[in-house]
């Protein structure tokens, strides 16, 4: 990933998050914004400001296994908003928004993309946490099971993001991780920007949006 050390937050989202974390109860914070668009960047410059007050729970982790894909004939469409486990990310942010105290931990799976899989269990989302982030492309879709972020989510905010800046990002990232230049464009015509098209024109049921870069 690129270094962005040179970045600040902007200072409404610290006015936001110190507002979240005053109220003394469990707040989920969702970021969304089109691939490439710094979503993951944005979430871990949260984690540093904020250290043991805040933990990631990315959507990402919630993609079907290439396997399963095969199987359903949507591999080439990866990243798409059927090639998740919707209904099973809905249920997890249900069961952290709702913990009580004294209750167990919570496990959520994570996304690697050096396997391009998901791996359950990687992130232990611990009960006295207050406030849990969470990050990726659909949480403002009107969708079933998709919808029913929003009654569980306390905020979500919008990443405005110009389109060349995440053009060279995807390009940039899908190179990284083994597709030729040429694969690497394609895949972005066919699969990033059509999904990017449905993401953007969520934007208006954002609580906030937030210009970034």
């Amino acid at each position: 990933m690129t270094s962005h050390s040179h970045i600040s937050l902007p200072e409404v989202c610290v006015q936001r998050i110190t507002q979240l974390l005053a109220s003394g109860s469990r707040k989920i914070l969702g970021l969304v914004a089109p691939p490439g668009a710094g979503k993951s960047t944005l979430a871990q410059m949260l984690l540093a400001q904020y250290g043991a007050v805040v933990q990631m729970v990315p959507m990402d982790g919630f993609h079907l296994a290439n396997s399963e894909l095969d199987r359903l004939g949507r591999r080439s469409r990866k990243g798409a908003p059927d090639t998740f486990d919707s209904a099973g990310y809905v249920n997890l942010l249900q069961r952290i928004q709702s913990r009580q105290p004294g209750s167990n931990v919570v496990y959520a799976p994570d996304y690697r993309r050096e396997i391009e899989e998901a791996v359950a269990g990687a992130i232990a989302v611990q009960p006295h946490t207050p406030l849990i982030i969470t990050e990726g492309n659909y949480l403002l879709l009107d969708d079933a099971p998709w919808h029913e972020v929003r009654a569980v989510v306390d905020e979500i905010w919008y990443l405005d993001v110009p389109d060349d800046v995440r053009h060279a990002r995807l390009l940039a990232r899908h190179m990284q991780f083994g597709r030729t230049r040429d694969e690497a464009l394609a895949w972005i015509a066919h699969t990033d920007e059509p999904n990017a098209v449905r993401i953007a024109q969520t934007r208006q049921r954002a609580s906030l949006c937030v210009p970034w870069h």
